[in-house]
Parts: C-alpha cells; sequence; structure tokens
C-alpha cells in the first residue's frame, strides 16, 4: 500500500491573483468573466504524486484545471498496457470529454504532487449561456485537444524511435518554458523513462537506448529531475519540429 507523502505544492488563489494568468501565457479575460469563473470553481484539491485523479470508465462529473504539477492523461488494455495520451502541465483543462459519454474515457494520474481547481460539469451551461466568448474558449480547447492527439499518432505512427523521443522533449520543454518554468536553460522533468516509453508506443530498453544515444550525441541531458536541451536546433531538425511562436490559450 502506497503512504501519501506530503503534498509539496501550493493550493490555488482565487482566481483574481492566479499567478498562472500573471505569466503571459493566456490570454485574458474581463472582470465580469473572471468573477463568473470564480463562482464556478467549486473548491480546490490538492492530492500527492501517484493519485488518480479520474478513473477509467468511472463517472467523475467535474472539471478540474491543474494548477501546479504534472499529470498525465492515459488508456489501458485489459492485460495492464498502458498509453498515456498527453501530459497535462499547469493551466491545462482536465475532464471535459467525459462529460459526453457515460464514464470516463480514459484515466489521469498525478507524476508529482498536484494542486487544482475543481468545477462542476453542471455549471457549463450556465457558462455557454452567459458568456459566450468562455464558451468558445472551451471549444478551442478541446479541438487544441484534437490536435495534440492528431500530432502524437503521427509520431507513434510515423517517427522512428530517435524522432519520437526528440519530438517529446521538445515538445514538453516548449510548453513548460512558455509557462516561465524554464530555469537557466533547463526546466523540471519529473517523469521517469516508463513514462516515456507508455507515450511513445517504446519498449522500455528502447527507449533507454535511444536516450543515451542522444545524450552521447550531445543533444541533451536529463540529470537530477530536469532536463536541458543541448542543441535545439539539432533536436528540432530530427524531430521535424517546427515550433510557430507561442500563442496565448484560454485559461478556465
Amino acid at each position: 500500500m502506497r503512504i501519501p507523502q506530503p503534498i509539496a505544492v501550493a493550493s490555488p488563489p482565487p482566481c483574481a491573483a492566479c499567478r498562472l494568468r500573471k505569466t503571459g501565457a493566456f490570454t485574458a479575460v474581463a472582470g465580469e468573466e473572471l468573477a463568473f469563473i470564480e463562482s464556478f470553481r467549486r473548491n480546490t484539491l490538492m492530492r500527492p504524486a501517484g493519485s488518480v485523479l479520474i478513473h477509467e470508465q468511472k463517472p467523475n462529473g467535474k472539471l478540474f484545471t491543474l494548477y501546479e504539477g504534472w499529470a498525465f492523461r492515459y488508456k489501458t488494455l485489459s492485460d495492464g498496457r498502458r498509453q498515456i495520451l498527453n501530459f497535462l502541465l499547469p493551466g491545462d483543462l482536465i475532464g471535459l470529454q467525459q462529460k459526453f459519454s457515460d464514464g470516463a474515457m480514459h484515466g489521469i494520474e498525478a507524476v508529482t504532487d498536484v494542486s487544482l481547481c475543481v468545477f462542476s460539469h453542471e455549471g457549463l451551461w450556465e457558462l455557454f449561456r452567459r458568456f459566450p466568448s468562455l464558451g468558445y474558449d472551451i471549444t478551442w480547447l478541446a479541438a487544441r485537444e484534437e490536435g495534440l492527439v492528431d500530432e502524437n499518432l503521427l509520431t507513434t505512427g510515423r517517427r522512428n524511435a530517435a524522432e519520437r523521443v526528440a519530438m517529446l522533449l521538445m515538445h514538453l520543454y516548449r510548453r513548460l518554458e512558455r509557462l516561465r518554468l524554464a530555469h537557466e536553460g533547463s526546466v523540471a522533468f519529473p517523469i521517469n523513462q516508463q513514462h516515456i516509453a507508455d507515450t511513445l508506443g517504446l519498449s522500455l530498453v528502447h527507449t533507454n537506448k535511444t536516450l543515451r544515444r542522444l545524450h552521447q550525441m550531445g543533444l541533451h541531458d536529463i540529470s537530477n529531475g530536469r532536463l536541458r536541451l543541448l542543441n535545439t536546433r539539432a533536436l528540432e531538425r530530427l524531430a521535424d519540429y517546427y515550433d510557430a511562436p507561442p500563442r496565448k490559450v484560454p485559461l478556465l
């Protein structure tokens, strides 16, 4: 039995004091919209690393915005094999898909200690009715999620092992950099090789060999829980990754 460890993340503050909104990574909202989001938020939640936030095929009835920490969305087969669909970082909206099914179509697990804002699905109708602009934001986030799934399908279906790893490293680094979580050229990197293997459809052995190969080529370094890109241009070319200037995204 896993013994929960002390929570090391901060509890989400009132929406008006949200530090995520101060990063410049998210679209601004009007005062009336921000007040509605605050009223829409039912409570906050803090969970330790390894916690299951949403169980597969079980009704949950809640939406979450990840305020701090890392999580991942996944599906499993009957024999326990797992596919990680994507990693969730601060600002990401969690649980929208289950609104349109009888149970959660995927699970959500915390990689690190996490803190979240909790919303009720029932409030979505009121949100769309009173604030169409926020409704559009949620639609945009759903479309963006579909785009990420398309990119992941391309990666696992057509990129080779080195290209897959390079793509994942670039993608996560750029997302964290946009959130101003890069420090002196490195970012926190709490995922392990099993997470990477389950994301990219590789064996653990192949994942280990590929990471070592890219490290020996001088492209990246992962140590002490941090990722540093040593040759960004080479990684971008290897992954066929062309990053457009980051646009601001909605935040609920």
